[in-house]
């Protein structure tokens, strides 16, 4: 223990963020290892908020729950999109 008159400095260890499109694949391969229909689960999570729409095989709940709702659609949207205009 130092002096108590100086400041500590603490830095937390940050996790790697991981891009969108990675977390949906995981998400999309761990729902059909578990033999779920992945578009409809992930529909049902964006829509309604509620984990439960994703297993937690392999981490795939945790995983989505690190992303927001609205990032997702935005990365549906976007490679939706430019699939479409090419």
């Amino acid at each position: 223990m130092g002096n108590i008159s100086e400041t500590q400095y603490f830095q937390a260890v940050q996790d790697k963020k991981m891009e969108v499109s990675d977390v949906l694949e995981q998400v999309y391969i761990a729902l059909t290892e578990k033999g779920y229909n992945p578009i409809n689960q992930i529909v049902g999570y964006i829509m309604s908020g509620d984990p439960t729409y994703i297993t937690s095989h392999k981490g795939a709940r945790s995983l989505i729950m690190k992303v927001e709702r609205d990032e997702i659609l935005e990365e549906l949207m976007a490679v939706y999109i430019d699939a479409c205009l090419r």
